[in-house]
């Protein structure tokens, strides 16, 4: 008896030991929390300087430019927080409080909005997110000029695995911070984007990552807490208005329609922004924007603007080309034209260059399975192909003559199609898209604002990826190459963890710094701002801190600004000014420095600041887009769109670059006809401006991770540019039609 009781104990000491293990391996996770916002205001100084440098350079004008970034991300978003995590070369947690700090002093902004994914957002989380707006804007809430304006807001975030059930993704904006102002929940899409940030599988997949990390498995222990909370979360009951629903649900909206819908039923003010719609990272091949431009996923009143750019590229230029074509019997891929190939095509000369007798019959057999065998599973197309060097993709499936395009490039959601394609209802007369264009930065740091300056790529842009080649194999495995396509099914594919869906490392080389949104504001005021985002008074930059204006003079009111939509009848006459961004000096103002301290400024600064010289840099040109309407669906878009119709050169030497142009054309178009303006700054170097840096087929990618040095910013030169408002005219007839 006494033997087996030594026994008894001795296991529930072996068990107790191997349960404290495991407690130190996998337990004690933490809640994400908010940190602490520094309690003092920007330099009034500054703010006066920077005031004067934005507005008083054109004195006749009554309204200043305020530069924002309505796009911006903390670690609560679980792709944000998987980012920040050892294994790929992150920083830690960055929390709501950061985005405030490095806004008000880093990036010294105007205004800025969270807009963490509502998908990974608790009741916690999104209490957290509306408190540390409020107290961002209480530290300044003494001015009637306040330094900085924060707003609250939340990504929208769908994604569907097919052209015709995508959607994409919008932010959505709220004017005032009060909780009676605030819905009680953010509103998530169901799908893809759910599932990836709640999936419990994945945290089973990566089992491994605390045991390779221990001692030091503090961060990912917290991550997997994180992920739990969120999955813990139940979804809301259907059938109730939105204000009626628990709190401690996650609401979901199933398209653009039921987003509005729900947003009328709370009826506080809100704005919605598509973002990221030529991003073929997550959007599959052939998708067109086109059943979004109907009134119901369309609302005005809701959708003022659309973001032109971000730190995912550049969603401006129309091309013809798609990555995959509708055929009678399904998706084929594309022949590749001088301009353009399609990823499908290239799996398939990949293949190609694999065979013994590249000319045989047998050999285009396997050409076309490799082809079939990647659009089968679209975005994820390239695990079809196990083992490729990525060299071997070349620069397929990328728009190769596009001002830093995004990723995998969908010209079906560029902003030019979105302008100039109708929708058309049986005996109604076609409708169109009025947005304004904008611009931010989508930064996943909580870093609002980042293209002050171009510097540290893996902080100051989403260009992440594991720290050696012992982190790739335990996440990724190591895939042997195959002479043969491999012919996966979409539900094999979903199966996978979701970081294993997508080309992670060919991103990494379009991660850009970001843009900046800029209004033209009455007053440095919430109120102001946001009058001026409804009026589509607005412009996007690529980073920089250009002056814009744009402006029709011979209306019959006078002066009317980009932006405005009004009936015209004769010749319209046009006036830009522009102006180049400050060059920056090193470091940081001595201002900043002192309020938020040298500790403060390495951690949320990466050391740098927003810090003009008085040295501007000229704007080379001025370019002029002219699209017209579409009348009727036999038009074809491309022949619409005119980039650029004209190019006006700006006077040398000249601190304002001020051009007029007149359009006699218009007098007889008898169509809506909109303008708008690109103001091009003189070459600079920037980070990843040269995407995949290709010569010809020949690419040397930035990687995101230990294959390209971590110290290495992949810098190019590049013209940074501003992008206006449309202004849209139609004739006094066309106008009054219904």
């Amino acid at each position: 008896m006494a033997i087996w009781k030594l026994g008894c104990l001795a296991t529930v000491l072996v068990l107790a030991v191997a349960a404290l293990g495991l407690w130190q391996v996998y337990g004690r996770g933490n809640l994400h929390v908010d940190g602490a916002i520094t309690a003092t205001p920007l330099d009034r100084d500054l703010v006066e300087a920077r005031e004067d440098a934005q507005s008083g350079i054109v004195e006749s004008l009554q309204t200043r430019v305020l530069f924002g970034d309505l796009h911006v991300h903390s670690t609560l978003s679980v792709d944000a927080f998987q980012w920040s995590l050892p294994l790929m070369g992150g920083e830690g947690v960055h929390p709501p409080a950061d985005a405030c700090d490095f806004a008000r002093f880093c990036s010294q902004l105007d205004f800025y909005s969270l807009t963490d994914h509502a998908e990974a957002l608790t009741p916690r989380t999104w209490e957290m997110v509306r408190e540390s707006t409020r107290q961002c804007n209480a530290v300044d809430a003494q001015s009637e000029q306040p330094d900085v304006v924060a707003f609250t807001g939340f990504e929208w975030t769908q994604i569907g695995t097919t052209p015709e059930t995508h959607f994409g993704h919008r932010n959505v904006i709220f004017k005032d911070t009060p909780d009676a102002a605030l819905p009680s929940r953010p509103i998530a899409a169901p799908g893809l984007a759910s599932q990836a940030f709640r999936d419990r599988e994945t945290l089973r997949a990566n089992w491994k990552i605390p045991i390779k990390a221990f001692p030091d498995n503090q961060p990912y222990n917290d991550a997997a807490r994180h992920v739990r909370e969120i999955a813990r979360l139940s979804s809301c009951p259907e059938g109730l208005a939105s204000p009626d629903l628990p709190a401690n649900c996650r609401e979901f909206a199933n398209t653009p329609e039921s987003l509005f819908r729900k947003l009328d039923e709370w009826g506080f003010d809100a704005m919605v922004i598509p973002h990221g719609t030529t991003w073929g990272f997550y959007t599959p091949p052939g998708y067109e924007y086109d059943k979004q431009l109907e009134a119901k996923h369309d609302n005005p009143n809701w959708q003022p603007v659309i973001e032109v750019f971000s730190g995912h590229g550049n969603s401006e230029e129309y091309r013809p080309y798609r990555a995959a074509e509708q055929g009678d019997e399904g998706w084929v891929c594309p022949e590749p034209t001088e301009d353009f190939e399609a990823c499908c095509w290239r799996a398939g000369e990949i293949i190609r260059s694999r065979c013994d007798q590249p000319l045989s019959e047998e050999c285009d057999e396997r050409v076309a399975a490799a082809r079939a065998n990647y659009l089968r599973v679209g975005v994820a197309g390239f695990l079809t192909l196990p083992g490729t060097d990525l060299s071997e993709w070349g620069n397929c499936g990328q728009c190769t003559d596009c001002f830093q395009p995004s990723y995998a490039y969908r010209p079906g959601g560029s902003v030019q199609y979105i302008l100039a394609r109708g929708s058309f209802g049986e005996g109604e007369a076609p409708r169109h898209a009025t947005l304004g264009l904008m611009a931010s930065s989508d930064n996943h740091s909580a870093r609002p604002g980042t293209g002050y300056k171009e510097y540290e790529r893996r902080k100051m842009t989403e260009a992440r990826g594991v720290v050696s080649e012992e982190w790739r194999e335990l996440l990724f495995g190591d895939a042997e190459k195959s002479d043969e396509s491999v012919a996966l099914s979409p539900e094999a594919v979903f199966a996978r963890p979701p970081f294993q869906r997508v080309w992670l490392e060919r991103q990494a080389s379009f991660f850009l710094t970001g843009g900046l949104v800029a209004v033209h504001a009455e007053e440095r005021t919430r109120d102001a701002i946001w009058q001026a985002l409804f009026d589509r008074e607005v412009y996007g930059t690529s980073g920089d801190r250009i002056l814009l204006w744009f402006d029709l003079v011979n209306a019959a009111a006078g002066r009317v600004p980009m932006g405005s939509k009004l009936a015209f009848e004769g010749t319209p006459r046009f006036r830009v000014r522009a102006a180049g961004a400050f060059a920056q000096l090193p470091g940081c103002p001595e201002e900043v420095t002192q309020a938020l301290g040298a500790e403060r400024v390495d951690r949320i600064c990466a050391g740098e600041c927003y810090h003009a010289s008085d040295q501007r840099r000229s704007i080379t040109r001025v370019e002029v887009v002219r699209i017209q309407r579409q009348l009727d669906e036999s038009e074809a878009v491309e022949d619409l769109i005119e980039d650029p119709w004209l190019t006006l050169p700006c006077p040398a030497d000249a601190e304002v670059c001020e051009v007029e142009f007149d359009d006699p054309w218009y007098a007889s178009a008898g169509r809506e006809v909109l303008y708008y303006v690109r103001a091009i700054q003189e070459p600079t170097a920037a980070v990843n401006a040269s995407l995949l840096r290709c010569d010809g087929d020949d690419c040397d990618p930035c990687f995101g991770d230990y294959r390209t040095p971590f110290e290495d910013d992949c810098l190019s030169m590049t013209q940074e540019r501003a992008w206006s408002s449309p202004i849209y005219l139609s004739s006094p007839a066309e106008a009054g039609s219904p």
